[in-house]
């Protein structure tokens, strides 16, 4: 019997007992019960602080007050990273060392204010960034670093989120059994009637881009009362009533954009469905010959000359869905810079708390770019827990003279190097680079060439594997097999920049705020 049979073990018995939490030197384990638990109540709050780390029976709590002492006494920052699969409950987590911190920390008007702004982000970010997935109803698709600023008491000052890796492919497509973000479906079923009338909405299952996972609800969660709790937290960020007004605009917009529709005839594609596209100009500010122009035709330079030359009815497709998702992110990083704002710290913090919480490691059925994304990230977080734990642990215990079995561990920077790696190039080089030398091509030629360069520069590398349509890779948590269809484009995600024009001289109020940067010539 092994150490890790054993420790595997061990955790099974702890979880039966509803022990969710167990101590690995300074890293928190914590198993999903997948129910809840009366664990982070006020009283347990109370029990944990100003309690050291060891006194008690494990919790996250426990974690969150060691992290706080240790800044407050050693005067020195800290930070929590989350990791773990996909469902594991990493943003349960992160909202219960927020709640900890909050509760703990001072207690002047000013410092309410901050703690307020801290708890009432998370509905919201979770309204616009979280979705119903294959492992978990409330998944965070995207990565973020929150960052708790203090006093050198420990009072919080304010704090700052940064966002990356939204996933951006879901709001045009996803899997079957998954959902679209939660906040279209909570302003389908929670809009007034008057909005329902004034922005053309209808239910969850009358929305093309909310019904390719085929499930609309979440259960246990009533859609319609999680849309007042996201106005109310956007009024707590400052958000005015005419300014979610605007954000609820171009919601609908984005839903309208998912329903236009495109037929090719003679090489020459048309729109089927002009009431979309009407729609979507009325919404979003647009006019409507423009963008059905710039739906179905290109702007080509031969010489001196400028052409329009028709797009293919996958390329009409392409365009449609690249409008949608660059609102959308564009959207969500307002809905990023309103919490920032709320927390209006002006000037450098002398001390702070950042809490990491990234994707999950994800392995599905079919596993495309955006896993491959999520899966390196993940990746390189455990180089970070090996440098941590087992490597700087067993260098000490050398250092020291102590005598120790040696534990045997994986170290997966033979899978970080294939694929980040610019000599030999990894999979992500070699990617940019099929990028860059095929800009002009599309569809399953580029995404064959793909693979075969693929093959050529990372064959050699025992954790690929090139196969039928697609290529494995052999990561630290397990064997991923990823098909390359739509890698070459999804990796561009570039918007033509007649779309880009577009949206940068919409007349709408809210458009202007999303796209306020200087808009690229045409």
């Amino acid at each position: 019997i092994n150490a890790e049979y054993m420790g595997m073990e061990n955790l099974k018995q702890r979880l039966k007992s509803e022990c969710i939490y167990t101590y690995i030197s300074n890293v928190l384990i914590v198993c999903n019960p997948f129910k809840p638990l009366p664990l982070y109540t006020d009283t347990f709050i109370d029990l944990y602080k100003t309690r050291h780390r060891n006194e008690l029976i494990p919790h996250v709590f426990a974690l969150a007050e060691d992290t706080y002492r240790s800044m407050v006494q050693e005067q020195e920052d800290q930070c929590i990273i989350i990791s773990g699969e996909s469902g594991a409950g990493k943003t349960e987590a992160s909202k219960q060392v927020m709640q900890f911190i909050a509760a703990v920390s001072g207690n002047s008007p000013e410092m309410q204010k901050v703690k307020s702004v801290m708890l009432e982000s998370n509905p919201l970010l979770e309204a616009f960034g979280n979705a119903k997935t294959l492992r978990n109803d409330n998944s965070s698709r995207f990565g973020k670093y929150f960052e708790i600023d203090f006093d050198r008491l420990g009072g919080p000052l304010g704090g700052k989120i940064s966002n990356f890796l939204l996933e951006k492919s879901r709001v045009v497509w996803q899997q079957q059994g998954e959902r679209n973000y939660h906040v279209f479906y909570q302003l389908c079923r929670g809009a007034t009637s008057e909005q329902r009338q004034r922005y053309h909405l209808r239910q969850p299952q009358d929305f093309k881009l909310l019904t390719y996972g085929g499930t609309l609800t979440r259960e246990g969660v009533c859609d319609a009362t999680e849309w007042q709790g996201t106005l109310h937290a956007l009024g707590a960020m400052g958000v005015t009533g005419a300014e979610q007004e605007g954000l609820v605009r171009v919601l609908a917009g984005i839903l309208h954009i998912g329903e236009v529709e495109f037929v090719c005839q003679n090489d020459v594609c048309s729109i089927t469905t002009p009431e979309a596209v009407a729609l979507v100009c009325e919404l979003l500010g647009f006019e409507t010959t423009v963008v059905c122009k710039r739906l179905t035709f290109k702007k080509v330079s031969v010489g001196s000359e400028h052409i329009e030359s028709p797009l293919t009815i996958e390329q009409c497709r392409a365009a449609r869905d690249a409008l949608a998702k660059a609102i959308y992110s564009a959207l969500f990083d307002y809905i990023i810079l309103r919490v920032n704002r709320a927390f209006a710290l002006t000037t450098a913090p002398p001390l702070l708390i950042g809490v990491l919480d990234i994707y999950g490691f994800e392995v599905f059925d079919t596993n495309g770019f955006e896993q491959l994304c999520i899966n390196y990230v993940n990746e390189k977080l455990q180089q970070i827990f090996i440098e941590l734990t087992l490597k700087a642990e067993q260098e000490e215990y050398v250092r020291e003279n102590i005598t120790w079995t040696p534990i045997k561990y994986f170290n997966n920077k033979i899978v970080c190097d294939l694929c980040e790696s610019k000599t030999p190039p990894g999979i992500f080089p070699v990617l940019d680079d099929v990028c860059a030398t095929m800009a002009k091509e599309g569809g399953a030629v580029v995404d064959q060439k793909l693979l075969d360069k693929l093959d050529q520069f990372c064959g050699h590398n025992p954790h690929f594997q090139c196969q039928d349509k697609g290529f494995e890779v052999r990561h630290y948590a397990g064997d991923v097999r990823y098909e390359v269809l739509g890698f070459v484009e999804k990796n561009k995600d570039a918007l033509p920049r007649e779309l880009t024009h577009l949206l940068h001289h919409s007349p709408d109020p809210m458009m202007r705020v999303l796209f306020a940067g200087a808009s690229p010539p045409l």
